[in-house]
């Protein structure tokens, strides 16, 4: 009798405790959505604070992981480098299951180096935003802002790589034409 009663016990408490799992993802969502209207309409500051709320208070939900990233690209937008930066990685350490995002996220760490003037360590972070989904939706821009920074601190072999690179993958397109005209400009100081 003992026995059933505690295994009575384990099961309420294991669907109570699902339930309240269910509950907070449902409500770590509808703040995350929050934010997610509050970026779109530039309301940046309020965007902020709401997406800060989803890590404070939903820790291991799927919506802490959005956050997360939008954290990052909401100070990338207020040109808030350092909290960009530090978001994006928090991202890219935690959360590098997917692809996309964690491509997105390097990319975004290397925005935030170019507009310091980090032209060479941007680069880098470009390259490692192509490597980590080569067949992205925006390798071909990886590849081109690569590229250009390289040619911003004056690494014309470096550059010349990524150029044959979109040469190759995206031959006859405005993108190779693009860094072909951005090439012959550089490259020739």
């Amino acid at each position: 009798m003992i026995g059933l009663v505690v295994i009575v016990l384990v099961i309420t408490a294991v669907v109570f405790f699902l339930d309240m799992q269910k509950s907070q993802e449902k409500e770590a969502a509808q703040i995350y959505s929050q934010g997610v209207v509050e970026f779109r309409q530039s309301n940046n500051q309020n965007a902020l604070l709401t997406f800060q709320r989803v890590l404070d208070e939903y820790a291991g939900t799927e919506s802490e992981q959005l956050a997360t990233y939008m954290l990052g690209d909401a100070n990338l937008k207020q040109r808030n480098y350092s909290e960009a930066i530090r978001f994006f990685e928090m991202y890219i350490s935690k959360y590098s299951k997917n692809k996309l995002k964690t491509a997105a996220s390097y990319a975004g760490i290397a925005t935030a180096l170019e507009n310091q003037g980090q032209f060479a360590d941007a680069a880098e972070k470009f390259i490692a935003a192509y490597n980590v989904d080569t067949d992205g939706p925006l390798v071909g821009d990886y590849l081109m802002s690569a590229m250009r920074n390289y040619l911003a601190v004056g690494d014309i072999d470096s550059a010349k790589i990524y150029y044959d690179d979109i040469n190759n993958k995206f031959s006859g397109t405005n993108l190779a034409t693009r860094a072909e005209l951005l090439f012959a400009e550089k490259s020739k100081k």
